[in-house]
C-alpha cells in the first residue's frame, strides 16, 4: 500500500471512529444500540488501565503528519509521542500530547559518544537541547553510542564516559534524563557498540548519574541476546524507557511474532516503572490505526 493510501485509510478510520459515531448517536438517541467496531473503540478510548504510560514513535507512523498523529493517539486514548524534536513541540502542545522521548541533539545513529572526534559537536548540541527540553517541560533526551569502527568495547566505554560527563552536570541540574538506546547489531544496526545490556549497564555504573539511563528496546535486545523478562527484572534500575516491536521483522506485536508482550509488560509493571512504553513497530496491516490500537491494548496490562 502506498503512503498516500495508508494516510487516507488512517484518516478515514479516525473520522469514522469519532465524528461518525457522534452523528450516529444523535440520529438514534432514543434507540437502545449495541456498539461495535469503530464506535465501540471511540467509546472505550479512555478505558486504559493506567499501569502503563503508552506512546508511539512518530517515524513508524510518519505517513501521517504530526498533527494527524496527535489526533489519532488521542482518539485511541493515550497522549504521548516519541522521537519528536524541538521544532515540532508546538504541535504536540497544541494537542495536549507529551514528548515522551525527545531527539534532535544527536549527530546520527553511527557517529556517537564513543568517538572523541564527535565530542565537541555532541557536547554543544546536548547542552543546548538539555535546556530546550527542560524549558518545554519534558524529561527524556535520546543519545547513541555510535558504531565501533574497529574500536574495542573498553575504549568505547572510556570515551563515552569522558564525553558524557561534560553534559551530565547540566542534565542533573535541569532534571533531564539522557537515555542511550540499545540496538541490535545482527540485523538493523551493524557494528553499533551499545548492542548488549551488559555494556550499557557498565556505562551507567561508570557515569554514576541518576540522570543517565538506557532506553531498553525490547525488539533489539530480543534479537541480540533474548532473556527479556529476566533482564528487565534484574536490571530495571538502569532502564529509563522502553520500545516495542515484533520479532522477527519489526512489525506488529500480535500473535504473528515470537514475543509475548503481555508477560513482558507485567514484568515492567512489577518493577514499579512509571515511565513510558513506546510502540516502535512498522505497521503492515491495511488498517494501520487499528494495528496501533491493538498494540496498545496488548501492552495495557
Amino acid at each position: 500500500m502506498s503512503s498516500a493510501q495508508s494516510r487516507r485509510s488512517a484518516l478515514k478510520n479516525i473520522i469514522v471512529g469519532g465524528s461518525a459515531c457522534l452523528a450516529g448517536r444523535q440520529a438514534m438517541a432514543a434507540m437502545p444500540v449495541l456498539l461495535t467496531g469503530n464506535c465501540q473503540a471511540a467509546d472505550k478510548k479512555n478505558d486504559l488501565k493506567k499501569n502503563i504510560n503508552h506512546s508511539v514513535c512518530w517515524w513508524t507512523y510518519n505517513f501521517l503528519s504530526l498533527d494527524e498523529l496527535c489526533k489519532a493517539v488521542k482518539q485511541i486514548g493515550f497522549s504521548a509521542i516519541d522521537l519528536v524534536g524541538p521544532k515540532d513541540w508546538p504541535t504536540l502542545k497544541q494537542h495536549g500530547v507529551y514528548s515522551s522521548m525527545c531527539n534532535g541533539a544527536e549527530i546520527n545513529l553511527v557517529d556517537g559518544w564513543n568517538h572523541p572526534k564527535n565530542h565537541p559537536t555532541l557536547i554543544k548540541n546536548y547542552n543546548e537541547h538539555i535546556a530546550l527540553v527542560a524549558r518545554a517541560g519534558y524529561k527524556n533526551l535520546i543519545c547513541f553510542s555510535g558504531n565501533r569502527n574497529g574500536m574495542d568495547d573498553e575504549t568505547g566505554l572510556k570515551n563515552c564516559v569522558q564525553g558524557l560527563k561534560q553534559i551530565m552536570g547540566k542534565a542533573e541540574k535541569q532534571g533531564v534524563i539522557i537515555q542511550m538506546e540499545l540496538f541490535n547489531s545482527k540485523v538493523d544496526h551493524k557494528d553499533y557498540m551499545c548492542d548488549n545490556t551488559a555494556w550499557g549497564i557498565e556505562l551507567c555504573k561508570r557515569l554514576g548519574s541518576p540522570n543517565f539511563k538506557l532506553l531498553y528496546d525490547i525488539y533489539h535486545m530480543q534479537i541480540n541476546e533474548g532473556d527479556i523478562i529476566r533482564t528487565i527484572k534484574n536490571n530495571h534500575q538502569y532502564f529509563g524507557h522502553y520500545h516495542t516491536a515484533g520479532v522477527p521483522g519489526r512489525h506488529e506485536i500480535d500473535e504473528s511474532q515470537e514475543l509475548y508482550y503481555p508477560a513482558i509488560m507485567q514484568a515492567i509493571v512489577q518493577t514499579g516503572y512509571k515511565g513510558y512504553v513506546a510502540q516502535e513497530f512498522i505497521p503492515t496491516k491495511e488498517d494501520k490505526m487499528a494495528a496501533l490500537k491493538k498494540a496498545v491494548e496488548i501492552c495495557d496490562v
